[in-house]
């Protein structure tokens, strides 16, 4: 489930990719058609964000389910309405939530703030993942985001690192990717 969607982009993929039994609107509860934050893009449509919809949606999908995962939109502080960020809606809903941070130089600084700010609005961190969105040698991915000191100023396990993929289409691989994560810590 990824509760807004402004722009073209995930619910397409995971319609695509997963054979999900459910509705384009149970996978996206809210969507805009502008690519840009929600508010901005609810108010360029003269509409409002509706969140007791995407709370329903959610509670009937947790009904139907064994296992549910909703991906967020943008980071933590990314705004869901005038009020409100995605920190909030997490920690509101009491979501136990994994934070995903891109490889690339300011990533420890981005863990670091995204992990206060989610100590700030009470979030279930859980675990941060590290994400290769081009391709990095181990090299590379050791110095811009070393698991040892971003687990050190955020006490905050790192459950593993997702190599860049050619195809991100690929079931197969991504399963295998995924497999590689350490979900034991997760108590999943």
């Amino acid at each position: 489930m990824k509760p807004i969607q402004s722009g073209v982009g995930d619910r397409e993929l995971y319609q695509n990719l997963f054979p999900l039994d459910q509705l384009p609107e149970e996978t996206t509860p809210l969507y805009f058609k502008a690519p840009l934050a929600p508010p901005i893009a609810a108010a360029k449509e003269n509409r409002t964000i509706d969140l007791a919809l995407v709370w329903q949606t959610l509670l009937k999908l947790q009904k139907q389910r064994d296992f549910l995962l909703i991906e967020s939109l943008g980071g933590l502080g990314s705004p869901i309405t005038d009020e409100l960020t995605v920190a909030n809606l997490a920690s509101e809903w009491r979501l136990p939530t994994i934070l995903v941070v891109p490889v690339r130089l300011g990533a420890i600084a981005q863990a670091v703030a995204n992990v206060a700010l989610a100590r700030q609005a009470k979030v279930n961190l859980r675990g941060i993942v590290l994400n290769c969105t081009k391709p990095r040698f181990d090299e590379e991915i050791a110095d811009l985001t070393p698991p040892e000191l971003i687990q050190s100023f955020t006490h905050i396990p790192i459950l593993g690192c997702l190599p860049y993929l050619e195809e991100p289409n690929n079931l197969e691989k991504l399963a295998e990717v995924g497999s590689n994560l350490d979900w034991e810590i997760l108590s999943l």
